[in-house]
């Protein structure tokens, strides 16, 4: 028998209910040949999501540059001989301006995609995302603070940024962090890695998942008085896991409030290019040029690029606090947190580079680039719009927010005395296949039922589910 050996209680206490219990019961049954469709987790291209070709023509030369000559001659061929290029497709082509663009990039990358990188990425890919920061705020314009190519720190995704930041603010069991109710679960995950405490703040979900400071300032003082030293507050725009778009008066209330207590603020906002339509401003825009520590995170994963697997991310930190009993800076401390895992893949970060600086308006390969991304964002937007309608087929069912990110998080009422949204989300799996997560894998409102599902499914697979679903729900709350 092997020995007994002790583990770190912070690991045993973490959750993770997006791979939890209902996702790996569905990997049983889709071992025994039944049907699975997949809505637990934003994962765009598991679900037939194509890729953006001008991200993986990028990538793919970085990979091997040899290719750069040999398609310089095919295009200098092709120019010379009209007949043959007559018989090609525009996808046989790599345009000049992407192998320029590439060129570009390996100039300033000469050790290449197989080296190690500075610990908190290249200078000329931090430079890229700082310029795509002030362009998205209107910077110039509105005469605010640049972002800083300095401040900002290339990661494994998101997550890593998240974990980067509480590993060192936690410092012992009684500093807290605030996030939002229902949340996910990275962050309610790692707080309990670090040994922190966890301290909950419910956004408004009749009000659209509205803020109100009232609620903030209930939650720190009640936190206060419990003891713990409250560091900063998590602010997921748009949400995850209800997929609402934050409004910009209850973004006032966050930053107000953070500055009145001192607090940093830890704004995720992976999916800032999922909004269909709906106004969204930035962090750092509301933030300005107010004395308040900022940390924004953005990922490769999300968007309507839904690269997942290749992890690429970064966080950018404003108004960096000061470090208590030390003369190093935070910054500092920082580029030491991430040399230690010495930097972070590179197809991430070449990823992200062509992420924030896509081809310009104009170029060769921008109509269809326009193109691609114009369809995957109709395509999520029309599906979220199937799967919300037919809420109104289920007896009991509410869904607030404007559209935004991949999910709905619909409010179940009525369910069944002594049921729960796990055996619920359970009984759908059985039922119809559908893989979703239930709402207390997230948090939720005490007296409350939800679920979250992510709408990426093929609008022909939700045309065959969705009345599926809609019969079993409305015969399982009548039971």
């Amino acid at each position: 028998m092997p020995a007994r050996m002790p583990i770190n209680p912070h690991v045993i206490e973490m959750e993770y209910a997006v791979r939890g219990p209902i996702p790996q019961h569905a990997a049983v049954m889709q071992r025994e040949g039944r049907r699975i469709i997949p809505c637990n987790i934003g994962n765009p291209q598991a679900l037939g999501q194509p890729a953006i070709t001008f991200h993986r023509q990028v990538v793919a030369l970085l990979e091997e540059p040899s290719r750069l000559d040999r398609e310089k001659k095919f295009n200098r061929i092709l120019k010379n001989t009209p007949a043959i290029a007559d018989e090609l497709r525009e996808e046989d082509l790599v345009s000049e301006y992407v192998l320029d663009y590439v060129e570009n990039m390996l100039n300033q990358w000469p050790a290449g995609m197989g080296a190690y990188t500075e610990s908190h990425g290249p200078l000329f890919i931090r430079e890229a995302i700082s310029r795509f920061i002030d362009r998205r705020d209107g910077v110039s314009a509105a005469g605010l603070i640049p972002a800083d190519p300095d401040s900002i720190f290339l990661t494994e995704g998101a997550s890593e940024g998240v974990r980067l930041i509480l590993e060192m603010m936690i410092t012992n069991p009684s500093d807290g962090i605030m996030i939002p109710i229902p949340q996910y679960p990275i962050y309610s995950a790692t707080i309990a890695r670090c040994g922190g405490t966890q301290i909950d703040y419910y956004p408004d979900e009749d009000c659209d998942w509205c803020l109100d400071r009232s609620v903030l300032e209930e939650s720190y003082e009640k936190a206060v008085k419990d003891g713990v030293n409250v560091r900063a507050i998590v602010v997921i725009n748009p949400g995850n896991p209800t997929g609402a778009i934050l409004d910009e008066k209850s973004g006032r209330e966050v930053v107000s409030f953070a500055q009145s207590r001192g607090l940093a603020i830890l704004a995720d906002e992976v999916y800032q290019e999922n909004l269909y339509g709906a106004d969204w401003t930035s962090f750092a825009k509301l933030v300005g040029e107010e004395d308040v520590t900022l940390f924004s995170l953005h990922s490769t994963s999300k968007g309507f690029y839904g690269e997942c697997g290749h992890r690429g991310g970064y966080v950018e930190a404003r108004n960096a606090p000061e470090v208590e009993g030390s003369d190093i800076s935070f910054m500092e401390l920082l580029l030491k947190q991430a040399s230690v895992r010495l930097c972070s893949n590179t197809v991430g970060q070449a990823l992200m580079y062509t992420v924030i600086n896509p081809p310009e308006e104009g170029s060769e390969p921008w109509a269809k680039y326009a193109a691609e991304k114009e369809a995957i964002l109709s395509d999520l937007y029309e599906k979220a719009v199937m799967v919300r309608e037919s809420f109104k087929e289920m007896a009991g069912v509410e869904s607030f927010g404007r559209i935004g990110a991949l999910y709905h998080f619909p409010r179940l009422n009525g369910l069944p005395e002594g049921t729960t949204d796990f055996d619920y989300c359970m009984a759908l799996l059985e039922a119809t296949g559908l893989v979703t997560v239930n709402g207390s894998g997230f948090g939720q409102k005490p007296g409350t039922q939800h679920l979250r599902i992510a709408f990426l499914p093929p609008k022909e697979m939700l045309e065959e589910v969705l009345p599926e679903w809609i019969t079993f729900h409305n015969g399982y709350v009548s039971m």
